[in-house]
């Protein structure tokens, strides 16, 4: 019989397939991904030195602000998330990144936080 698995270790096996691909440099990070049922996570990584360079997520107080306590869906407030972490990242000189999606399709949130870090001038 085969042993099925849960959605969360099928989405750790592709995500561990494509950080094989992926890697972060000091001069082209990668940018990282992760979702829950309520928010959305993107660090940008130093792989070679194991840093993070620059967080940002739903949770963070500047996008808090932004949001001022209205409701938006999760796909706007992921697209001002990247917007945030392409700010952040051009404020300390990193113009390029690797996008690693986590595991996740290239689709909704994931897909809004990176068009977010492109208008906010990222360059992938």
């Amino acid at each position: 019989m085969i042993k099925l698995k849960s959605r969360k270790e099928r989405r750790a096996i592709r995500h561990r397939r494509v950080r094989k691909k992926v890697k972060g440099t000091a001069s082209v990070p990668r940018l990282s991904v992760f979702k829950s049922s309520k928010h959305i996570y993107a660090q940008v990584i130093d792989d070679e030195m194991g840093h993070t360079l620059v967080a940002a997520s739903s949770l963070t107080p500047r996008i808090r602000e932004i949001l001022g306590g209205e409701k938006k869906r999760k796909v706007e407030v992921a697209r001002l998330v990247g917007k945030y972490v392409g700010e952040l990242c051009l404020s300390k000189g990193i113009k390029k990144v690797c996008f690693d999606r986590g595991g996740y399709p290239y689709h909704g949130r994931v897909k809004a936080l990176a068009e977010g870090a492109r208008e906010a001038g990222l360059e992938f």
